[in-house]
């Protein structure tokens, strides 16, 4: 019985081989709906504004997303600590465990917490800098490209629609937008595969993953107009923000990588 239970995890959870399913896509949606209210709560006890870290959580999240590529070109062992979950849950707790710490510096020796997190961060990710052999620079051009295309369209948009400049809302649609990007250069230019159960299923129903761009920026868009207009506590609101612009950044980088890192 523990054995089947043991093999039913790794068969669909803890795996070790790419892919999701509509089973494990609904469970860590699960875990990442009670992981936003723990983190929530967190804030409110830490009483620092969640906005502040957008470039100090920026190691943590190429730390994460590094070692990904770096499993993905073969460059790190293929084993759970840096697969799904258990590279999410390593660099999720780790960097709790940072800002926990580096806030109470701060109230104890005065020292920027935000300075502290940033350091950290860039100390446990230069293993990931120092390990990366190769670059191929068309894909890593062809990504920035296409990126840069989007999100100077959206920068035109925002300096008309005041929405856009709402606190935060740029950097995590240009989050959302480098997702976007890595995705459509990697299945469409260099013949990758879409992972994720919607995304894969709308890709082949349109022959191309141009179609994450509308798809992101329909949900992203709803989403910043959901916590700006009904969100009261502004706190909430960009603790609300950060993780999505973790979700769009995080895995963006990841694919930039892995592409960019392929021989």
């Amino acid at each position: 019985m523990i054995s089947e239970i043991i093999e039913f995890l790794e068969s669909n959870f803890f795996y070790l081989h790419p892919g999701y399913t509509p089973l494990n896509t609904v469970v860590f949606g699960i875990v990442l709906g009670i992981a936003v209210l723990i983190i929530l709560r967190m804030f409110r006890w830490l009483k620092k504004d969640p906005g502040e870290l957008l470039v100090p959580l920026l190691p943590f999240i190429f730390l994460g997303s590094g070692a990904r590529a770096l499993v993905d070109n073969g460059i790190y062992p293929l084993t759970h600590l840096l697969v799904t979950p258990g590279i999410y849950i390593l660099v999720g707790l780790t960097t709790i465990a940072t800002l926990i710490a580096a806030v109470k510096l701060e109230e104890t020796r005065g020292w920027d917490y935000r300075k502290l997190i940033f350091a950290t961060g860039s100390v446990l990710a230069a293993p990931n800098l120092i390990s990366i052999r190769h670059i191929d620079p068309v894909p890593f051009l062809s990504v920035l490209g296409v990126f840069s295309v989007f999100s100077a369209a959206f920068y035109a948009l925002s300096l008309r629609w005041e929405f856009l400049r709402g606190r935060m809302n740029l950097p995590v649609i240009y989050a959302h937008l480098f997702d976007a990007s890595s995705t459509y250069v990697a299945v469409d230019w260099y013949g990758y595969i879409e992972q994720h159960v919607l995304p894969s299923a709308l890709t082949g129903l349109t022959g191309t993953a141009m179609v994450m761009f509308p798809l992101k920026m329909a949900v992203i868009l709803t989403a910043l107009y959901a916590i700006d207009r009904y969100v009261e506590s502004d706190m909430d609101s960009e603790a609300l923000k950060l993780v999505i612009f973790i979700l769009g950044l995080a895995p963006g980088l990841r694919n930039f990588l892995s592409l960019s890192m392929a021989v």
